[in-house]
């Protein structure tokens, strides 16, 4: 069984044609259907989110996203890519069998940057992120049927990016004015939220953070099958609650190639770490390929079109050289 490697999301430039070309040639066995954000407001990973969401509405304001009553030009954008970019994939991916990623921001990173009509987060109206998570569940449902129909051959995998997840539970999401902080969401809440949500889908459903504090114990209770993270900031004290997740089925999507541009070391050596970690945590080494999918750190929009490609060649072999020798 080969370690997979796939993508994180993003990509840099603005051709749909091009980044589905790189998404699919780059990961033959586990594509992902890339973002584009450098388009503008609407190709960005909250505002694509935005696009997804049911009776529900997003427009720009200098301070970001805000709640609108009815579409305007900022929603219709962001679907009108999501759209363009669906069909890019559709025609790079024709008769493909297998696992294939679709990106969305879940509930609470969303709660978090979207704003209500005073420009304070949804965050701190328990209500409004009740409506905000029941409103993306209900997209998500139809974006995952439309995904089925246009690549039947298809295994869809629905990654959640949640990035503000820890500052949520932490009460570290700094309100409009920055001067204070919304107070911490109670761990229930969230975990319940998150069930919620996850549940709109019987494939696998992992979690992407590149934060440091990554909650994979609650992840894991909520129903993800997989998360997704910067493997740089793991730290020891992450060992109990990962070696639990992986025990307990959660397969690990390892960020251990840096996202922007800079020196590329030897593909065995992206890898090391991860290694390290098994031994550390006493954990079979032939379950290693099969628990580990590689990815870069986080997404690539900040990178150079040279070297996103150069990065996602370079997770292929990483994998490999996981898959033939984990010890």
């Amino acid at each position: 069984m080969s370690a997979g490697a796939t993508g994180v999301g993003s990509l840099p430039g603005g051709d749909a044609r091009e980044a589905a070309k790189t998404a699919t040639g780059s990961f033959e066995d586990f594509p992902y259907l890339p973002e584009l954000p450098a388009r503008g407001p609407g190709a960005d990973m909250i505002g694509r989110s935005i696009g997804l969401l049911v009776d529900m509405y997003g427009h720009v304001e200098p301070s970001g996203w805000r709640i609108s009553d009815r579409p305007g030009r900022d929603t219709r954008r962001a679907r009108s890519w999501l759209g363009e970019d669906l069909d890019a994939l559709e025609e790079f991916t024709q008769g493909y069998t297998g696992r294939l990623k679709v990106q969305a921001v879940g509930p609470w990173t969303l709660a978090a940057a979207l704003e209500l009509h005073g420009g304070e987060a949804m965050l701190q109206d328990a209500g409004a992120c009740r409506d905000l998570a029941g409103s993306l569940a209900e997209g998500l449902r139809e974006h995952l049927a439309d995904v089925r129909k246009r690549i039947p051959g298809a295994d869809v995998v629905l990654q959640l990016d949640e990035p503000s997840l820890t500052a949520v539970l932490l009460g570290r999401v700094r309100s409009a004015s920055g001067y204070r902080t919304y107070r911490a969401v109670d761990r229930q809440v969230v975990e319940g939220t998150l069930r919620e949500v996850f549940a709109v889908h019987d494939g696998e459903v992992i979690v992407h953070s590149c934060a440091p504090e990554v909650p994979f114990g609650l992840l894991r209770r909520a129903g993800a099958t997989g998360v997704s993270f910067d493997f740089s900031l793991l730290t020891e004290r992450e060992d109990d609650a990962l070696g639990e997740a992986v025990e307990g089925g959660t397969k690990l999507f390892a960020g251990v190639v840096p996202g922007t541009d800079g020196p590329l070391s030897d593909p065995g050596g992206s890898v090391m770490g991860v290694r390290k970690l098994w031994r550390r945590l006493g954990l079979a080494p032939g379950a290693l390929a099969e628990s580990v999918v590689v990815t870069p750190a986080c997404g690539l929009a900040g990178a150079s079109p040279a070297y996103a490609r150069a990065v996602q060649a370079h997770c292929v072999r990483a994998a490999r050289s996981l898959a033939d020798n984990p010890e």
